[in-house]
């Protein structure tokens, strides 16, 4: 279940971000301080409500949202999303769509990493964390 994903997730590696940040449409300013982020992955649930902040030296963003509702979000690169968050198969599953354009992003836990898969088109990154403890 998600509770498996509550926790402080520090980034260990990040690989194709700036291809798939071009994938989506971020600036070269942007990108270039998105690729120089580590952020810290912290989830919480309280009272069925999960709350995912994602935290660096460049930019904090957090989403609190229910699964299967979908939700207004402000994303890292300051896009306005709609944004749903399902939970299937052990992924926890981010589906943003803005401007006719969508991307997906699916957290799974592996071997005690959390492991972020982000597709837009045919442009996949994947970025791992290890949990903090």
């Amino acid at each position: 279940m998600v509770e498996a994903f509550v926790g402080t997730w520090k980034m260990t590696s990040s690989e194709n971000f700036d291809e798939y940040m071009k994938a989506i449409g971020v600036g070269f300013a942007t990108r270039h301080m998105g690729n120089l982020a580590k952020p810290n992955l912290l989830f919480s649930i309280d009272d069925g409500v999960i709350s995912m902040k994602s935290q660096s030296t460049f930019k904090t963003t957090e989403a609190k949202f229910k699964l299967n509702e979908e939700f207004d979000e402000m994303t890292a690169d300051d896009r306005k999303t709609k944004t749903l968050m399902t939970f299937e198969n052990g992924k926890l599953v981010q589906k943003q769509t803005w401007d006719g354009k969508t991307t997906t992003l699916e957290r799974e836990l592996q071997d005690g990493k959390l492991i972020a898969k982000c597709v837009m088109d045919d442009v996949v990154a994947l970025r791992t964390y290890e949990k903090e403890v």
